[in-house]
């Protein structure tokens, strides 16, 4: 039976008729999603927007399952899940990204710090770190540095946090002189409790060479040199403070008064401070003042109550106000301790410190703040100066 070349004339148009029409149906499927596609992106984008984040993450999520291979939506959900405190899902959501072989290297770094960040919002700090590590290198090291500062700082881990500052600061990432400063202070804090007044002395001297302008070194060494009973290197070392840190006296001025005291030399120390609050008034400074006096300050003096007045001449000030009060006779003797009593309780709130960054108060001054951990962001004055 011999071939009949009419079939081959007849199917080659009929194949070309099936493979059109196919394609059009691809074309088709492929607008179809496309369109479905970026209207579920465009619509999370507009709830995120809104911030409605519930809302954002189902039209997200459509997105994915519409287009699985779309990075950038991945990224999205594991931020708005990392957001909202799901970090079981944000890090699925990461370590499948990290799991496809067609990822980009870049994508996979992004990935990779995204994975860290879940672990470090999770407290999960182990995972964290060794997360951060692996960024080593790539163009996210300084991020992933920075975030390993943090876990050190909340670990108490000063010696690694040193260590990570310093390469910091050698790369150029930044200026963490002042940050590395505070590290050495926080280990000699910890050798001075243990006994190692030496080995505190040292780290506190390495910390003032490493941020000549930070008082916080200074008054560290200051209060070790008095406590082992040098108060005349612990006064020079606060007149230090004086030349390169002089908005931090302040801070100094209790300090200042012991270490006179024990020297003998109260009228040279209350010049230098009288000098400084002509400049810049301060209730610890006035404090400091008044308490390098002779007679200290006591009920019957005179100058006490001139100083006091002298400030409120300058400023209204309730602590100040309560503290005259204190001095003061008045016609009333007998309603004396109720009105001092008001005034005090009045006043209190006023003689604590405020972090400049999130508004958390305090009695003492902290160099960390205990609320949002940022550092050197208490102002050395209180609350009623501000």
């Amino acid at each position: 039976m011999g071939f009949d070349a009419s079939w081959l004339l007849l199917g080659l148009p009929l194949a070309f008729v099936f493979g059109w029409l196919a394609s059009r149906l691809d074309q088709r499927q492929w607008r179809d999603d496309g369109r479905r596609a970026p209207k579920a992106y465009f619509k999370g984008l507009n709830y995120l927007l809104n911030e409605q984040q519930d809302q954002a993450i189902d039209a997200f999520i459509e997105a994915v399952q519409s287009d699985p291979d779309t990075t950038e939506l991945h990224f999205a959900l594991g931020n708005l899940f990392r957001r909202r405190g799901e970090y079981n899902r944000a890090v699925r959501v990461h370590e499948h990204l990290l799991s496809r072989d067609d990822l980009s290297r870049t994508d996979r770094e992004r990935a990779q710090h995204g994975l860290a960040l879940d672990y470090l919002k999770a407290g999960l700090l182990d995972r964290a770190e060794d997360a951060l590590r692996r960024l080593e290198g790539t163009p996210l090291e300084t991020q992933a540095r920075l975030a390993l500062l943090t876990i050190y700082e909340r670990s108490h881990d000063w010696t690694q946090a040193t260590a990570i500052a310093e390469r910091m600061q050698q790369s150029q990432q930044g200026d963490f002189s002042t940050r590395h400063a505070h590290y050495l202070c926080e280990q000699a804090q910890t050798q001075a409790t243990q006994g190692d007044f030496e080995a505190a002395r040292g780290l506190l001297i390495q910390a003032i060479a490493i941020a000549p302008g930070a008082a916080r070194a200074r008054l560290e060494l200051a209060r070790l040199q008095l406590h082992q009973g040098e108060p005349a290197a612990a006064l020079a070392t606060l007149q230090d403070i004086a030349g390169t840190a002089a908005a931090a006296l302040p801070l100094a001025a209790g300090l200042f008064v012991e270490s006179a005291n024990a020297c003998g030399q109260q009228e040279s120390t209350r010049a230098l401070l009288q000098e400084h609050y002509q400049r810049t008034p301060s209730l610890d400074l006035l404090d400091a003042i008044i308490a390098l006096l002779p007679g200290n300050g006591t009920r019957d003096d005179g100058a006490t109550q001139h100083w006091y007045a002298g400030y409120l001449d300058k400023e209204a000030s309730l602590v100040v106000a309560a503290k005259w009060l204190s001095h003061e006779t008045l016609t009333h003797e007998e309603r004396h301790p109720a009105i001092q009593r008001a005034l005090d309780q009045a006043a209190k709130p006023l003689t604590r410190y405020r972090c400049a960054a999130c508004g958390f108060e305090a009695l003492q001054h902290f160099w960390q703040c205990p609320g949002c951990q940022s550092w050197d962001s208490y102002p050395p004055r209180r609350v009623e100066e501000l």
